[in-house]
């Protein structure tokens, strides 16, 4: 299978209402065309230390941060194929590294118990579990997820729904569930690119008051899970706060 193992992009993300997701649904059939991941069910593994250090930082919101997750597009064995994805941001940039390989080997690895593929990203990612000792499963976190990009392949544009997490169970081949993320009637964009917004977009943006958020998915649900209580921001503005604020 071919997929591209290094990414490098800007990475922008904007919570809306049911209003704002149904005008931003039309503008991108109407302006890109879907990705390869069209409609899928997204589900993530994400490591962390014992005390949650990758999502303390995550929320902190630092010049620098990680992540190291597993992820599938839809429900697999432990025979089918997952990405291993090594995630950091430096000053805005996101830089993604990705392996493909077999679930349960790359479960061995991560837990220490395989040695991993001797390749300058199977480097990266293996020192990153040597740098956090206890590192180990610690949050499932699902999505129902529509992607569109555009001809050129710069912009992708995501839609994220139904964002559930648990700390239980922690597996990709677990049955899915947990605590929804978001709360209901929002969705989650996130706009990705390495060269900049056309001109169709930031128009769209600016007439439904849509405007980026620092929100994370791993992050929020460790506020709302771990430490019990939603997320400081509630997402920003919504079209009524918009409305309000511009009166």
């Amino acid at each position: 299978m071919e997929y591209r193992a290094v990414f490098k992009r800007h990475e922008l993300k904007y919570l809306m209402d049911s209003e704002q997701a149904e005008a931003v649904q039309e503008a991108l059939e109407e302006h890109l065309v879907p990705d390869r991941y069209w409609r899928s069910t997204v589900r993530n593994v994400y490591y962390d230390t014992p005390d949650y250090l990758l999502a303390r930082r995550s929320i902190e919101r630092p010049m620098y941060k990680e992540k190291l997750r597993l992820r599938s597009y839809g429900a697999v064995s432990d025979d089918d194929e997952v990405f291993v994805e090594l995630k950091k941001k430096y000053d805005s940039v996101v830089y993604k590294r990705r392996l493909a390989m077999g679930l349960s080997d790359a479960e061995a690895w991560l837990r220490g118990d395989a040695a991993g593929p001797g390749t300058q990203i199977g480097e990266e990612i293996g020192f990153m579990t040597v740098r956090y000792p206890g590192i180990r499963p610690a949050m499932l976190l699902s999505y129902e997820r529509e992607a569109h990009r555009s001809e050129d392949g710069d912009l992708r544009i995501t839609i994220d729904r139904d964002i559930l997490a648990r700390t239980e169970d922690v597996r990709l081949s677990s049955d899915l569930g947990g605590s929804p993320v978001l709360p209901e009637g929002y969705t989650l964009m996130e706009v990705k690119t390495m060269y900049g917004y056309p001109g169709w977009l930031t128009s769209l943006l600016c007439a439904e008051r849509l405007y980026k958020s620092s929100f994370t998915k791993y992050g929020n649900a460790y506020k709302e899970m771990v430490l019990g209580k939603m997320p400081e921001e509630f997402f920003g503005l919504s079209r009524a706060a918009a409305a309000q604020e511009a009166a």
